[in-house]
């Protein structure tokens, strides 16, 4: 089984596809490059012993000229020294504005190959092809891509949208389990922000999803996947409620940014993130305790970390100051407005301390 959904921006529009082994199948690809283009796949050191072969073999049904630029495994290699391994590789082999980059990985590899398409020779196509649930729910939509800096996450990058998504769900067969479950914490965002109905398809199916269950896996991805078009449709340069997508990250970027970027995946900060999260929008009275215990139980039943590392409260006011939806010197929460529903508001600091602190941060 294999469903398409496609996101329509007004000028451009591309496909997503989801399904199983389409990796193998040349017919997602050819409408999307050119006979005798030049592609660069740009992967991992761990995706390409595993699934780099595979593609090139594909892509060789539309051209002869592929070549792979790998980029060591980790969070902690997004940045702009790493980068450049990208821009070496187009360097020497002569690439042009009619030539294409193709992402074979998860949320790292795309957003650094996202970048650099955006900025070699001033912009070039890319297709992605993601290989992580984090990265088949979340990251390969909505064209974000970039690099981390020591003092922020994400904080240098640019919007680019991909020519197309193939998302071939057989890579996380391939999976360790501990990326898996990463993945999991962005789909129970999508569900907290945007569909009660999805949080409660979840509660029933999170255990499929965690054994591999085919069918669940495709369903929950392309219910994600349609949520964050349907964000990115209205708002894709995040002026307003696109930054709902971020329920969960200004606590988790800020435990990421503490902890040293790889120490704890993406997926497990955002998730923890929720948790308190969840926890500012009871304290405010926009959810009740029966719906924070809702979201609770699922985080914690998918696996997700559930309390802070003992961070400080001052290390974490320090990294959220940084947050890209700040305003005015003001740090901007993603908060809900019941299950499903979404806001941005400043909070009072004594209470984002409590809250902290209540949920493992120190003084």
């Amino acid at each position: 089984m294999t469903k398409t959904l496609n996101v329509n921006l007004s000028y451009h529009q591309y496909p997503i596809h989801i399904g199983e082994n389409i990796l193998n199948e040349v017919k997602y690809f050819q409408p999307h490059i050119k006979q005798n283009q030049k592609v660069l796949i740009v992967t991992n050191t761990t995706v390409s012993q595993l699934y780099a072969d595979k593609l090139a073999k594909t892509l060789s049904a539309i051209t002869p000229h592929i070549y792979i630029a790998e980029l060591p495994d980790g969070e902690e290699y997004k940045s702009w020294q790493y980068l450049d391994i990208i821009f070496t590789k187009l360097l020497e082999h002569d690439f042009d504005r009619q030539s294409i980059i193709t992402v074979l990985g998860g949320g790292v590899v795309g957003d650094m190959a996202g970048f650099a398409a955006s900025s070699f020779m001033r912009g070039i196509k890319f297709i992605q092809v993601p290989t992580t649930l984090l990265s088949q729910v979340d990251s390969s939509v909505g064209g974000k891509t970039g690099i981390n800096h020591a003092l922020g996450k994400n904080m240098i990058g640019a919007f680019c949208q991909p020519q197309a998504v193939i998302a071939d769900i057989s890579t996380l067969k391939t999976l360790p389990k501990r990326e898996l479950i990463a993945g999991i914490s962005e789909i129970i965002k999508h569900a907290c922000i945007a569909d009660v109905n999805y949080l409660a398809w979840l509660e029933g199916n999170i255990e499929n999803m965690l054994n591999l269950d085919i069918n669940s896996l495709i369903e929950a991805i392309y219910v994600s996947c349609k949520i964050k078009a349907d964000f990115v449709q209205k708002d894709e340069k995040e002026q307003n409620i696109r930054a709902y997508l971020n329920f969960g990250h200004t606590f988790g970027h800020a435990i990421e940014t503490a902890m040293g970027y790889g120490v704890w995946l993406h997926g497990e900060a955002v998730g923890c993130g929720m948790i308190m999260a969840a926890h500012l929008s009871q304290l405010l009275g926009f959810i009740n305790q029966e719906e924070q215990n809702r979201i609770n139980t699922l985080i914690k039943k998918s696996g997700l970390p559930i309390y802070s590392p003992p961070i400080k409260i001052s290390e974490y006011i320090k990294n959220m100051s940084k947050d890209k939806k700040n305003h005015a010197g003001n740090i901007q929460f993603i908060l809900l407005n019941g299950l499903g529903q979404a806001h941005k508001t400043t909070v009072d600091l004594n209470l984002v301390n409590k809250v902290l602190l209540e949920n493992g941060a120190v003084l």
